[in-house]
């Protein structure tokens, strides 16, 4: 019985993350075109959230973005078209997957060159750890003899009587 209290209460904790911020005015009556609009909305950033896409967010200006959408997608542009005209209006920003160009080269090459420098590094590392990691050398007589004197119990005294 835990176990499904348990489960019920994950779900009711993960459901708010399903609800879209869609209202039922921003919607078109047209199911194609208003599933391009959510696809196209899905890769749009609210600026308002930053790490949410308008779909999502229920900031005032993602409701406009989303508006903006709908009424481009009506007049007849393209999905491209109108990621195209957002970009232009609000900067790459705006884009949750930034686009692969010459300018946006070092945002996403710089994780794959970083992962490959830690793991040359750790070869690096491992190499060196194992060349100075060599058998222990025994105990020279004058160590064995300087180590016994350390090692020898100390003479036992007697109890502090009070």
């Amino acid at each position: 019985m835990r176990r499904v209290a348990l489960i019920a209460f994950l779900l009711a904790l993960l459901s708010p993350l399903a609800a879209r911020a869609v209202t039922p005015d921003e919607m078109l009556k047209d199911p194609a075109l208003e599933a391009r609009a959510r696809d196209i909305s899905r890769e749009l950033r609210c600026m308002v959230c930053q790490n949410q896409s308008i779909d999502d967010s229920e900031a005032p200006l993602a409701h406009d973005l989303r508006v903006l959408v709908r009424d481009r997608l009506t007049k007849g542009d393209s999905n491209r078209q109108v990621l195209d005209f957002i970009v232009a209006r609000y900067g790459e920003f705006v884009l949750l997957k930034p686009r692969f160009e010459l300018r946006t080269l070092m945002l996403w090459s710089l994780p794959p060159v970083a992962l490959l420098a830690g793991l040359l590094g750790l070869v690096v590392a491992l190499r060196r750890r194992r060349l100075t990691a060599t058998e222990p050398q025994p105990l020279s007589a004058a160590e064995q003899q300087r180590l016994a004197t350390l090692v020898e119990p100390a003479p036992t005294e007697t109890a502090f009587k009070l």
